[in-house]
């Protein structure tokens, strides 16, 4: 893993993760830290740069895949969750919490005070196949948040408050960003 690391760190990518699949099947997933579109370029380059690291580790594998993250991005590290702050996020809990383990919200920026690696996420309500969500919060849902003072999803909630869901990378199996397509329609 940190050669895989260290390979696609030295031709300026960002490491996403990295998968061993049945079959010999090693997929590897990289992004750019700025946030730029990874192109076939890019994993034309990272497959050539770790078939060599691989040659020279003798690592065995059937079938090297590299991709991009795709528009459902998983969030592994506590970076990616100070970067994509304010964008819509779903959550699967290793273990249910009132019942459930698949939530939906709005990640919130790591507060001053926060203890280091907790990440809050405002809850939004169950979805009814009619609503569909633009997956940012704006500066109203913000200030409402942060009016809420993080309050615990556990704590009952007036209908107008949003609840807060406080969480650290130990108690989710995955988190993903929820994809937001925009055609260009012009249309708001």
């Amino acid at each position: 893993m940190q050669a895989i690391e260290t390979a696609v760190a030295s031709l300026g990518l960002e490491l996403v993760e990295v998968e061993h699949l049945p079959r010999g099947l090693l997929r590897v997933t990289i992004d750019h830290a700025d946030g730029t579109a990874v192109t076939v370029e890019d994993c034309e380059r990272v497959t050539r740069q770790l078939q060599y690291v691989f040659e020279v580790e003798n690592v065995d594998y059937g079938r090297l895949e590299v991709s991009s993250p795709g528009l459902d991005r998983p969030l592994r590290k506590p970076q990616d969750f100070v970067r994509f702050a304010g964008l819509e996020i779903d959550i699967v809990l290793r273990v249910p919490f009132q019942g459930r383990k698949k939530y939906r919200g709005v990640l919130l920026e790591t507060a001053e005070g926060d203890a280091q690696g907790r990440f809050s996420v405002v809850l939004s309500p169950p979805e009814s196949p009619a609503k569909n969500g633009k997956g940012k919060l704006g500066a109203a849902g913000r200030s409402k948040a942060k009016s809420a003072g993080l309050l615990d999803a556990a704590k009952p909630q007036a209908e107008d408050a949003q609840s807060v869901m406080n969480f650290s990378l130990a108690e989710v199996r995955d988190v993903r960003l929820v994809p937001v397509v925009d055609f260009g329609s012009g249309r708001k």
